[in-house]
């Protein structure tokens, strides 16, 4: 049975696991994001993840912070092109605090200047590093490549220019148009009932007036391959490969996730590790992610590697994507592969928090959230045929765009 979707009296939605556990997990998942800002304060979105926690009309920066710590718990947040996330991970009996606390810190932040403008140098730092960081960078310039022209190619994080220039008033009015009602899910997975949670769900955030729609976002259509070589001076070069793939709304999304495990997943028996690192010995970090967004997606394949041999791992990489194009896995091939990647969800999922924030992410853009027995249940069901498929619609060479890091 898919698991169950409440909807709170004001049109929030309530997702909920309970499992017998003395740590628990509750959070507040937005859909808006990066997408989603002006084009004048790219950023924006990122910043408030971070100033969100710098005090409420009843709580000081201080004593945010402390409200769980106190007890032993953790408040965290982070951002992405689509989303904002809000959560905590605290001892199950304080399900009350956590829940209190993440709707005052929704619901009645203040944004003091004082922290704002402390808060613009931690975030401004933030960007250095990233651009010291050749992996973590290319990540974001391919994206900023791909999605050229668009609000999905914005950098989460900003620019310093931006980020220097921004005002109280900025935040405000990035969250009265994007925090909309039907723009939010609290998940959660831990020790209490459906009935208690929903209790307290209630007390705390269906008094507030939000807005009942948010602003419209518009697709992206407009993809041109581009090849780009940037130099830097580092120890390795560094690559990607890529090219938009499937939204979450497409039913080809499981056919092709699993594809890219068995390219690129996390194993050491991928294609590509297999083909790039363990016999030819030319990268130690190969590989491949699928991100589903709501209107498009991103198919990417990373690798660092020495200076002289780019075009080598390039044409690896080329090989093993015309491979599953032209060759239909064999009865055992498939088998393996999908009890890979099953296993790898069962253990991703013993992380308890890291499955409040899929269960939340899967509400805000579906109805209903399948089990997990559903979710394996349709990966066994997948043929040969769906994955050779997807492979020919997706790893086409001439739609790949490739961004790299190389010595000058």
């Amino acid at each position: 049975m898919p698991q169950p979707i409440l909807l709170l009296k004001n049109g929030i939605k309530l997702i909920h696991k309970e499992i017998n556990s003395p740590i628990s997990h509750f959070g507040i998942l937005v859909n808006a994001g990066t997408r989603d800002e002006d084009e004048n304060k790219m950023g924006i979105a990122h910043f408030v993840e971070h100033t969100i926690f710098k005090g409420t009309r009843k709580r000081s920066a201080h004593q945010v912070i402390r409200r769980l710590e106190d007890v032993g718990g953790e408040l965290n947040a982070s951002t992405s092109k689509e989303e904002t996330y809000f959560h905590a991970s605290f001892l199950s009996a304080d399900y009350p605090r956590a829940v209190e606390l993440l709707a005052d810190i929704l619901f009645h932040s203040t944004f003091p200047e004082q922290e704002l403008e402390k808060e613009k140098d931690v975030v401004i730092e933030e960007i250095n590093y990233y651009k010291d960081t050749p992996s973590e960078l290319i990540i974001d310039d391919f994206e900023s490549m791909v999605y050229q022209g668009h609000p999905m190619g914005r950098n989460i994080l900003g620019t310093r220019k931006d980020v220097k220039h921004f005002k109280r008033e900025d935040i405000l009015s990035f969250i009265r148009r994007n925090y909309a009602r039907n723009n939010i899910v609290l998940a959660s997975a831990g020790n209490i009932s459906e009935k208690q949670l929903l209790r307290l769900c209630e007390r705390y955030f269906t008094d507030e007036q939000l807005v009942e729609s948010p602003s419209p976002r518009y697709a992206f259509d407009n993809y041109q391959p581009q090849h780009q070589r940037v130099n830097k001076h580092s120890n390795q070069s560094h690559i990607m490969i890529g090219t938009p793939a499937y939204a979450i709304t497409r039913n080809e999304r499981t056919a092709f996730q699993l594809l890219t495990n068995l390219l690129g997943g996390q194993g050491m028996n991928t294609r590509l590790n297999m083909a790039i690192r363990e016999n030819k010995g030319l990268a130690y970090s190969v590989e491949a992610v699928y991100s589903p967004f709501s209107d498009t997606g991103l198919f990417t394949v990373y690798i660092g590697c020495e200076h002289d041999t780019i075009e080598q791992c390039v044409n690896l990489s080329y090989k093993e994507f015309k491979k599953l194009c032209q060759n239909k896995l064999g009865t055992m091939q498939l088998h393996y592969a999908k009890k890979q990647f099953i296993g790898q969800i069962a253990i991703a999922n013993e992380a308890k928090l890291n499955e409040m924030i899929s269960l939340g992410r899967t509400a805000l853009f579906f109805d209903e959230v399948e089990s997990t027995e559903e979710s394996i249940a349709r990966l066994e069901a997948l043929t040969a045929d769906e994955l050779l498929h997807v492979a020919n619609e997706i790893l086409i060479p001439d739609q790949m765009s490739t961004l790299i890091f190389g010595k000058p």
